[in-house]
Parts: structure tokens; sequence; C-alpha cells
């Protein structure tokens, strides 16, 4: 694997490079350093900075950088969607926020959706105006989600969706929504399933918002009952909504930006004991535990980097990445919660801080360390990541 830019791509990093240091706000460079709370901080003032930095990148096409261009997107191949995703995070920067809209409704609607679909949808997302969510997950369907049970019936130019869905992010502001339903209950579990574009202002849904230990809730319960779709809100075949989710398609998936931000972590947390003086000498002097601990967090920072670099280098070879980006997943998840406790054991007892004057990093080390525990089961569990990696890169046998 060449670690060096080809001449394009250095002058595409260029670039990118010049572009964020000239015309993003300075409000957005300036929070997102230092650990001072966050792009939070700004409060109010954060929506009118966002529509600010996102029109810029929306006339470059870069709100929606590996769309292809004839739906408002930059085309860019995927490398280059590594190269602008690293340059964001290593500027610590956020891209357009498009989060589900962008990298999965969108996609899937424009490979998979018929014109009226994508003349409806797109737009909306592309200007941030329109937020989506992702009904999957069910209380009996996590890890094995071909086990839904959430029931959609034709009933003429409609279909009438009864269920419930859980840990659903953002349900509580989205607009739309892209879910799977059971169409057939005698088919195969990974046929009969059907995927749809949901209104999520719909009469008979409840969102009931989930509170997290962190004090947060980013997740939701759904609740429908007796629910009405269009049936020309079926994106792809009806039965066949598994292969349409199951897509691979040619966009970003190395996690470049969180493997950058994780080193930036481990980072700031080595510059927070640096700073950390008591009798005229720092944490990181007085202390050599905290000095090797740091050290091994940050070349596993390096490791996960490194994983990242060769997803991307597999899809710019035109491979599909499959056990590759398990490992990365698996391994980036895991490592969130070791830097987690690293980051408790040095600030002590003020971890027990979630905010207020005397919270280090305004209690975000200690929400980081709460919400840490969620992440070997968000986005496919550390068990199911192993046994892609077992079956489909070691070649084990499933039993």
């Amino acid at each position: 694997m060449d670690f060096k830019d080809s001449p394009e791509e250095a002058a595409f990093r260029a670039e990118v490079r010049s572009f964020i240091e000239t015309e993003c706000p300075p409000e957005l460079k300036s929070a997102g350093r230092g650990g001072g709370g966050g792009f939070a901080a700004f409060g109010g003032e954060f929506a009118e900075v966002m529509r600010t930095w996102r029109r810029k990148l929306a006339s470059r096409g870069w709100i929606a950088p590996a769309w292809p261009k004839e739906y408002g997107g930059a085309g860019m191949t995927a490398f280059q969607q590594f190269i602008f995703n690293m340059e964001l995070a290593e500027a610590r920067v956020p891209g357009g926020s498009g989060g589900i809209a962008i990298g999965m409704a969108g996609p899937t609607i424009i490979v998979h959706g018929t014109e009226e679909q994508k003349q409806e949808n797109l737009p909306g997302i592309l200007s941030g105006e329109v937020q989506w969510c992702q009904l999957w997950s069910e209380p009996g369907a996590g890890s094995d989600l071909a086990s839904l049970q959430t029931r959609a019936e034709r009933d003429g130019d409609e279909y009438v969706i009864n269920g419930q869905k859980i840990w659903t992010s953002g349900a509580q502001s989205a607009h739309r929504g892209i879910m799977l339903a059971r169409t057939n209950p005698d088919a195969p579990k990974h046929r009969g399933i059907t995927f749809f574009i949901l209104d999520m202002k719909s009469p008979g849904i409840t969102i009931s918002p989930l509170v997290q230990m962190t004090g947060q809730a980013g997740f939701s319960q759904v609740f429908f009952d007796n629910v009405r779709i269009p049936a020309k809100n079926v994106v792809g075949e009806v039965d066949r909504g598994w292969y349409v989710n199951t897509t691979t398609l040619d966009f970003e998936r190395s996690s470049i930006g969180s493997a950058v931000g994780t080193k930036n972590t481990v980072a700031d947390l080595a510059a927070f004991a640096r700073e950390a003086v008591k009798d005229g000498v720092s944490m990181l002097r007085r202390n050599p535990l905290v000095r090797l601990e740091l050290a091994d967090r940050m070349v596993e920072a390096q490791m996960a980097l490194m994983l990242s670099f060769r997803v991307a280098h597999l899809q710019n070879r035109g491979m599909v990445p499959n056990h590759e980006a398990s490992m990365g997943k698996l391994f980036s998840s895991e490592l969130s919660q070791r830097i987690a406790r690293t980051q408790m054991k040095i600030i002590g007892l003020y971890g027990l801080l979630t905010g207020g004057d005397q919270a280090p990093n305004r209690g975000r080390y200690a929400t980081s360390y709460l919400g840490s525990v969620s992440s070997t089961i968000a986005g496919g569990t550390s068990e199911i990541q192993r046994n892609i990696i077992a079956q489909r890169g070691l070649g084990l046998p499933r039993d």
C-alpha cells in the first residue's frame, strides 16, 4: 500500500486544505480546537454559522461529495472522498452534517429510487432543511436485523404499518425516515422485507425518547399504529428491501474522520496532562504511568488510522472492503472505550462531573466515558464483527 498521494491527489488535498483555511467560518475552527466544549458552545448561533458553511460547501458540490454531479454532488472517487474527510477531521471542522440523509438515504434513493422519489427527496437532503432517521432495529431484531417483525400490509394504493422500532437516532427531530418492514411473513426471513420512505409526521406514529445514562436522549422508540404509507414510497422492489439495504454503494466507508478524531482526542488528553501542573511539575512529567498509557493510546490511534487507509486503498482499486471494514470498526470501537478509561484515570475525581465550571473539558470526559459503553454495540456488535472477520477474512466455518 502506497501512503503517498499521487500528484492529482496531492493537488486535491491542497485545494481542500486551502478552502478550509480561507472559507471556513473562524468560529467553527476555534470551536473545534482545545476541547472547550466543541460546537455546542455556540448555542443558538451554531445553526446560522453552519448554514453559512453549508452554502460554501454546496457551491463546490461538497455537501454530498460522493454523490454524482447530476444530483448535486461532486462525483468524487473513493480516495478523493477519503482525502476530503481526512482534511476536515484534521482541521476539526464539520462537513455538511448530513449524517443518515447524506450517507444512507440519499445514496439509496439515487441507486434504487424512482425519478419522482429523487425529485421529491434529494433537494431537501442537500439543503439540510429535511432531517432523516433510520428505522431499522427492533426490540427483538438488533444484530439479527432480518428477524424484524414490523408489518406492512397492502391496502389499495397504501401500505398499513404496525410494529415498533428502537434505538432510532434523531427520531424526535426527523421529518422523514427510511425503514424496513415485513411485507411477506411467509417468505424466508431475508426475503419478504420491503424498503420504505416514511413521513415521520404521519398519523399513528408515536415517538418515545430513551434517556441514556449520559442524561441525553439521542435515541427513541418509535411505535406504529396503523400508519399509512403511499405505495409510491417503496424503494426498489417489494419483498426485496433487504437487498436494497445491503447494496454495496461506492461511497466512503473507511471511517477516516472518526480515526483522525480519535488521534485528536488522545493529543488533547496529552495536552491536558501537560498543563495539569502541581508544584511546578506537570502530570505528564511526574507520573510515568500516565506517559506510558498515553503512549499506548497514541500508538493505537495510529493503528486505527492505518486500518482506515487500508479500507480506502481497497476501494480505490475498485474492491469491496468487507472483513477489512469490520476490522476497523471492531478496533476503533474498543479503542474508544480504552481512551475513555484513560481519560477518567487522568482527571481523577473530576471525572464525576458532567458539567459546571470545575468539570474538565466542560464535562465532556465524563460524558464520553458513559457514552463509550455503547460503542461496541452500535453499528454492529463486536461479536458480529468478529464473526465477519473469522468467516469472510480467515475462511473459518460458521460452526
